[in-house]
């Protein structure tokens, strides 16, 4: 097991190889990684010759990335490098799972493309123990981006061009469809302001804490005419709506979920839903009731043999029937008869394949704001262990139930913090050219000298408060991985800014 991350974390720990690169280097060293692999022939030739294209593309790209070039860039040793890549482009079988350590870039999508080169230069597509698994932040995240939630999808994952396929949902549902893609959330924020969109309707989401720049995020939303929140708790979003509508947890809800490696399955309730609360398809429903459009459901699985019907490419022969008794499937699963697809690449393994896949090189670009001399720390955010994204749920774990981490730190190298005169659990103030909060220090060689760590699961420390509005101009994924700060000892707690 080869880990890649600047901190080293407890999977770093049980690792073979651990690399602990700078924040925001991955394109360089998969360049270096790509470069070493085509020197040394470590791929195979004729498979990478009929199964792809742009091979001399990706080769020309990659060629000025040499081992010194990445080192200097990444921080890393050559030696590192070079057995990282000789273990994984010599393995029989290997996999990479990445999480939004590569994504929450302004350069996620590239990330994300540079990693699919690497795999497909090594043949490790498509095959038992091989492939690339993007690990989600949360469960059915894959299953909400499937059933349509994604601003340039029909359910089924069918784009919204597919004119064959539009007209198919609107002759089913009775209504057009514009044809033209929706908006992302960060385009969404743009538009409210410019004055574009006076009214927003939120399910299940807290951006006033999750979405970087904070006092932007908070300008903005006090810009809207009209907010509705749709959730388990008053979060600090839900707090500025002037409706909010009780949903259930998944504790009290039946369905399905999809997971990360595309298996559908079943749900059930674990206990009876709260009085005043209503599953988040039945507020839907009765909302678009009283907007004059006939939505009508007895259950979840009426909705769910409609997304079989009017998607039967994937979900075709997934039946609640058979998804309890088989206990989940993989799609795409068309018929009842159908196993259900365990490895979607499989036909780059066949000899027959007639469809390539394209490499997609990329060139390296640092992260958008860096260290200077007036704010000399890069600061990455994360999750910690036992929390979950804005903490709307998990800070109403029970008091009985132990836990490491009960409040914020600033996670911060001991050579930083000796320095700087801060001891552990001193108070410090954290600053950026958006905000500042201040919070205690935790001093741990987890972090690299230079670099230190926060969440954003406490509502006490508003680490978006520091984060920087630059976002990915593809995905439009916010910068949440990299922006520099300063720290400074406090002898006392401040309000934050």
């Amino acid at each position: 097991m080869i880990v890649v991350d600047p901190r080293e974390t407890e999977m770093a720990t049980s690792s073979s190889l651990h690399l602990p690169l700078k924040v925001g280097t991955d394109i360089a060293l998969l360049n270096a990684m790509m470069n070493l692999i085509i020197q040394n022939d470590w791929y195979d030739k004729q498979w990478v010759g009929k199964h792809t294209e742009e091979f001399e593309r990706l080769r020309q790209r990659v060629e000025p990335y040499t081992l010194a070039h990445a080192a200097a860039i990444t921080g890393l040793q050559e030696e590192q490098i070079a057995e990282a890549t000789r273990l994984y482009a010599q393995a029989k079988d290997a996999m990479i799972a990445y999480t939004l350590g590569i994504t929450e870039h302004h350069c996620g999508v590239n990330n994300v493309f540079a990693i699919g080169d690497i795999a497909l230069l090594t043949g490790h597509m498509g095959k038992e123990g091989n492939g690339i698994i993007p690990l989600r932040g949360q469960n059915n995240v894959q299953g909400a981006g499937d059933m349509g939630c994604l601003p340039n999808q029909l359910p089924g994952a069918i784009p919204l061009g597919n004119i064959e396929a539009r007209l198919r949902f609107e002759e089913h549902w009775g209504r057009p469809i514009p044809p033209e893609n929706g908006r992302t959330q960060t385009q969404m924020l743009e538009r409210i302001e410019s004055g574009e969109i006076h009214f927003l309707y939120i399910i299940g989401e807290n951006p006033l804490m999750a979405d970087v720049h904070m006092h932007h995020t908070e300008k903005t939303l006090e810009k809207l005419d009209f907010i509705v929140v749709q959730d388990l708790f008053l979060t600090e979003t839900a707090a500025m709506a002037d409706v909010v509508l009780p949903a259930r947890s998944w504790g009290e809800v039946e369905g399905t979920y999809t997971n990360t490696e595309r298996r559908v399955q079943r749900v059930r309730p674990l206990i009876d839903p709260l009085p005043g609360t209503k599953d988040d398809w039945q507020i839907l429903c009765e909302l678009a009731q009283r907007l004059g459009y006939s939505m009508e459901y007895q259950n979840s699985e009426e909705i769910w043999e409609e997304v079989r019907m009017l998607a039967t490419h994937l979900y075709g022969g997934m039946s609640y029937e058979r998804l309890d008794r088989e206990g989940g499937l993989q799609y795409p699963c068309p018929t009842l008869d159908h196993p259900g697809t365990v490895f979607i690449n499989e036909y780059l393994q066949q000899e027959e394949a007639q469809q390539k896949a394209r490499f997609v090189p990329v060139e390296f670009t640092p992260p958008a704001e860096l260290p200077d001399e007036e704010y000399p720390f890069m600061l990455t955010t994360g999750r910690r262990y036992e929390l979950y994204n804005t903490n709307t749920q998990t800070a109403y774990y029970p008091p009985n139930l132990k836990r490491r981490q009960l409040e914020e730190t600033c996670d911060m190298h001991p050579d930083d913090a000796e320095k700087l005169g801060i001891a552990e659990g001193d108070w410090v103030q954290v600053s950026s050219r958006r905000g500042k909060v201040s919070v205690k220090a935790k001093v741990t060689k987890q972090v690299q000298p230079g670099l230190i760590f926060m969440s954003f699961h406490f509502r006490e420390v508003p680490t978006n408060r520091l984060t920087l509005d630059v976002f990915d101009p593809i995905a439009g994924t916010a910068e949440y991985k990299a922006c520099a700060v300063k720290i400074e000892p406090l002898r006392s707690t401040v309000e934050v800014e």
